[in-house]
């Protein structure tokens, strides 16, 4: 018999086993007082009502699959409903689940789990998870998919995820535009309708989407030196504040940081989308370095980063950002005032970059490091914020982890965020959401979920990175994309 055809009869034995030792009751469990060996790590965690279910594998201390028969979990409300798992990992039917996390609003969802092995059941501890009283009612993420390493290309892409269930779409990859990289997504505040993205290439872009129409434009000129990179849009949808940067990275050996992203030279500048004209400052094209812009809730302040000129990549370990701002006036389209610093880096001995204001105006979120602009690669980054209403900081300790803690993102009404983290395994970048109070108190974080989420985790080998909440999905045509990328027509912005 055909080597292939023994191998799927023999998977297919292990399965009808598997469902077979899977349909049995659950009889004198041994009780035993400790969690059970989880993943993702759910426990005491807080959820917003109509997350996609927190489905769960039984794991060693490895974080690998436990050899096991059967696990069974029975998941309760602390004010009513019960729903019921029994498989090979916790697998929760999506409408169910969103009942009881409904129903259970500002209460709790408890897990009573028992796990068959070697014909004999255990009953573990059980566990609770928080369901908070905000709401998350956004439709779900965007974000780029791309190899961990970014020495090399591959197949790089832009993502939507519905969160509220399991179901992930394409918006566009490399496939669809070979040769060409693509910047992250940036909607204006969680807009699926207003939205833009870079294409990097020598069919260079940057993409502007509004009410389904695609407009490419050309970001380039003789006072500017480079396309643009980081954006952010103002409230008001007229204007897109963003950096121009001359990329480079640096590889090292010998180290546990062996890539290093810099810049040799970058300037912040403002996109006027209906003049088509790039609006620039003295104080923002100067020879330092000044990145990752981005306006405030209300649109009269612009965030950004800005470093003393080092000589890069030689001097690559003495380059710290700071945090500053200027003054923007919408009606008229110009700078207001002079740069002003909120967080100087020499004082604090960081480098701080990202800022991402919350749209409620009430927070700002950062990313700090020893050095550099680009905290993705530096082990030590974590994530801090700002109180706007005092301007005091400090360190986000219910989220922060050893390994590297980056791209923070707010939710359409501010009370969640979502973030990326090394921390699983310290190479790939995968997304984690939590909770934020009024109070600025904030929840443990959870992995985004999946159907298997060991599987999905295992067998994924793209880094998740530059999350964006949007209010509903991305109505986006790749087609026209390939075409309007390939014919190189572009509208070519002026200086105002």
């Amino acid at each position: 018999m055909n080597g292939k055809i023994v191998i799927r009869l023999m998977q297919m034995l292990g399965i009808m086993l598997l469902l077979v030792s899977c349909s049995q009751k659950v009889e004198n469990p041994e009780l035993v007082n400790k969690y059970p060996n989880i993943f993702p790590d759910y426990i005491d965690v807080t959820i917003p009502a109509d997350i996609a279910p927190l489905n769960f594998n039984i794991v060693n201390e490895r974080n690998i699959a436990d050899d096991i028969e059967c696990v069974d979990v029975i998941a309760y409300g602390s004010k009513g409903g019960e729903i019921h798992s029994q498989g090979e990992y916790a697998d929760f039917d999506i409408d169910e689940w969103h009942k009881l996390t409904q129903k259970n609003k500002g209460g709790d969802i408890s897990f009573k789990v028992c796990v068959l092995k070697d014909g004999r059941w255990t009953q573990y501890k059980e566990f609770s998870t928080h369901v908070s009283n905000y709401s998350l009612d956004d439709y779900g993420l965007v974000y780029r998919r791309i190899a961990p390493g970014y020495e090399v290309g591959g197949n790089i892409g832009l993502y939507q995820r519905d969160i509220h269930s399991f179901d992930e779409y394409s918006i566009l990859n490399e496939s669809l535009v070979p040769g060409q990289c693509m910047n992250c997504h940036t909607p204006n505040k969680t807009s699926s309708d207003e939205f833009m993205f870079h294409i990097r290439g020598d069919k260079s872009a940057t993409v502007i989407q509004r009410e389904g129409k695609q407009i490419w434009i050309n970001t380039r000129t003789d006072s500017t030196k480079a396309n643009c990179s980081y954006s952010y849009w103002h409230p008001e949808g007229r204007f897109v504040v963003s950096s121009t940067n001359k990329v480079h990275q640096l590889f090292r050996t010998g180290k546990e940081q062996n890539i290093e992203v810099f810049d040799i030279m970058s300037d912040v500048l403002v996109i006027d989308t209906q003049n088509n004209e790039l609006i620039l400052s003295p104080y923002l094209q100067t020879d330092n370095f000044e990145t990752y812009p981005s306006f405030s809730s209300d649109g009269k302040t612009i965030y950004f980063c800005s470093a003393r000129f080092v000589n890069v990549p030689a001097e690559i370990e003495k380059i710290r950002y700071s945090l500053c701002k200027i003054g923007f006036d919408a009606e008229k389209g110009e700078y207001v005032g002079e740069v002003d610093t909120l967080i100087n880096a020499d004082s604090v001995n960081m480098s701080i970059t990202f800022p991402r204001p919350s749209y409620d105006g009430k927070w700002i979120m950062y990313n700090t490091a020893d050095y550099g602009n680009f905290p993705v690669n530096h082990k030590e980054s974590d994530i801090w914020i700002m109180n706007l209403r005092d301007n005091t900081v400090r360190p986000l300790k219910e989220v922060n982890s050893m390994f590297v803690d980056s791209y923070h993102t707010w939710s359409g009404d501010s009370h969640w965020f979502a973030f990326t983290s090394k921390r699983i395994d310290g190479t790939y970048n995968n997304i984690y959401f939590a909770c934020i109070g009024d109070n600025g108190k904030v929840t443990k974080p959870f992995l985004m979920p999946q159907r298997n989420p060991l599987k999905y985790y295992s067998e994924m080998f793209d880094s998740f990175n530059c999350p964006e909440f949007t209010k509903a999905k991305v109505d986006f045509d790749s087609h026209e994309a390939y075409h309007k990328c390939m014919d190189n027509q572009r509208i070519q912005m002026t200086i105002k």
